[in-house]
């Protein structure tokens, strides 16, 4: 026996701590919940109730079983743990294509919540977001006995295939989600896209032309309806709509069509990775960035600031947005939720140098 001690000054007696090394092959033996409560001298439950965090345990007691877990290097069994209290301590994330900027960060930010809250997580990475597909990676959380689930969603597909889920496990749609089915987090897309279209407005571009997303993604639609509004608000004229596929590549091609429009001096592109393409087929054709042509892109990627010029585009708020799932999902899982709640993050206009008023001779008239 040793003495010990505790916080308030008491002192008490604990057991030495017991020889672990006893297997043959000289290897150390992995401490156990019984050598934990002999070192503490506590029964086993008084162990269990602190590993728990029973509040049923008084401090002093608290302060030597959690001394002898340190001493022993004693890690609970997470198995044996849910089944006492009923919780994993593990949320399920239903994602896909993480190399696209917009989906690895609200994955990040979500990992990064869930960690501070105390919750491991485990993802499965889909190849497509269909209904199937969707249904199928939540039925495989569910078998793993996760406490939660958060769907990153921004594709049309997987919004639908959110509708009518069974209810007997908390979820959470992220970036997009259907109305009213399950509870929602996502940024104000609308509203960022018509911020940056308010901006070249204001500068005094006559338009402003949009490079779109591709038409099976929420958000993408949320940005063409929150240009298309500003513009109407403004009584400019909404030129036609060209899709991308969030790829450079393809604002390089669709920055090449541009800039042999006669009258384009400002465009508005749903992301900063089309953007960075398009703002090079621009210069191949010698149009000065923003003398010539200004342009908004959206997502504030870090690279953003190094483009040039520097540019111009609508910043998503990841970390909140991860930190409000997280909450939200939590309260679900309390059944203090609203099924059909949508909460949504604001953006914010970083105003870099790639936006300027237009040429002399064609601003909108006063």
């Amino acid at each position: 026996m040793r003495r010990v001690h505790t916080a308030n000054g008491e002192q008490h007696e604990m057991a030495s701590p017991r020889n672990t090394s006893d297997r043959r092959d000289g290897r150390r033996r992995t401490a156990v919940m019984a050598d934990v409560a002999k070192l503490a001298g506590v029964s086993h439950q008084t162990v269990s109730r602190v590993i728990n965090d029973s509040a049923h345990v008084r401090p002093e007691t608290r302060h030597r079983v959690l001394a002898a877990m340190r001493q022993l290097d004693y890690r609970p069994n997470p198995a044996a743990r849910a089944l006492v209290t009923g919780r994993s301590h593990t949320l399920g994330v239903v994602s896909f294509d993480t190399t696209l900027y917009g989906p690895a960060s609200t994955l990040f930010a979500i990992e990064q919540a869930a960690h501070a809250a105390g919750y491991f997580i485990t993802i499965v990475s889909l190849h497509a977001l269909d209904r199937a597909s969707v249904m199928g990676a939540i039925e495989r959380l569910r078998v793993q006995g996760v406490d939660g689930i958060l769907v990153i969603s921004p594709q049309e597909g997987a919004a639908e295939a959110l509708v009518n889920l069974p209810a007997d496990i908390p979820l959470v749609a992220v970036e997009a989600g259907p109305a009213g089915s399950v509870p929602v987090v996502a940024v104000d897309q609308f509203g960022g896209a018509a911020s940056a279209t308010r901006l070249l407005l204001e500068l005094g571009h006559r338009t402003v032309h949009h490079v779109a997303g591709p038409r099976d993604w929420l958000e993408a639609r949320e940005r063409v309806e929150g240009w298309r509004s500003a513009l109407t608000a403004a009584g400019a004229e909404a030129p036609p709509v060209l899709t991308g596929d969030w790829s450079p590549r393809s604002g390089y091609q669709l920055g090449l069509r541009l800039a042999e429009e006669p009258g384009v001096t400002a465009v508005f592109v749903a992301n900063d990775q089309i953007a960075l393409r398009l703002l090079r087929a621009m210069h191949e054709r010698g149009h000065r960035i923003p003398g010539a042509i200004s342009v908004v892109g959206f997502d504030d990627i870090p690279e953003a600031q190094y483009f040039m010029p520097p540019l111009t585009t609508v910043r998503q708020d990841f970390a909140e947005m991860g930190r409000s799932a997280l909450r939200m999902l939590l309260d679900a899982m309390q059944n203090s939720g609203q099924p059909g709640a949508r909460l949504t993050v604001a953006p914010e206009l970083v105003v870099r140098r790639s936006t300027g008023p237009p040429p002399a001779g064609k601003a909108a008239p006063v």
